[in-house]
């Protein structure tokens, strides 16, 4: 089984930026798409960010279209910076891959592997 491991979650003021990576225990072709999800206290599992390994495209949550940005530097890292933090992002943020073709907007159900989940609270 693949392990994911997420970091870089933390404590910050509205208006600050944070940078979530996500790290997979061993290499594989087979993830197509990837990205990350977000779960706030009473709410649903939501897609935050994702991206297909196949053609590149992406896709963001229209709560953080132009605030936030989905990286990959290889298949098996991933990243997520975080611009002008609302305090409405705040909840847990998970790393998501996904053998499955990408298919938009993202549902949890799809993704096959996951990190444990990196709390980010934004707060004065």
């Amino acid at each position: 089984q693949v392990q994911l491991a997420e970091s870089g979650g933390g404590l910050v003021p509205p208006g600050g930026s944070l940078r979530l990576s996500c790290a997979a225990s061993e290499f594989t072709s087979d993830y197509y798409a990837i990205g990350w999800f977000r779960q706030a206290p009473g709410k649903e599992r939501e897609a935050v960010s994702c991206i297909s390994t196949i053609d590149g495209d992406s896709y963001y949550a229209d709560s953080v279209k132009g605030r936030f940005i989905i990286s990959r530097e290889n298949a098996n890292t991933m990243y997520l910076r975080m611009n002008n933090l609302k305090p409405e992002d705040t909840g847990v943020y998970f790393c998501a891959y996904s053998t499955e073709v990408a298919w938009w907007p993202p549902r949890p159900e799809h993704y096959r592997y996951w990190g444990q989940g990196t709390q980010v609270t934004v707060s004065s």
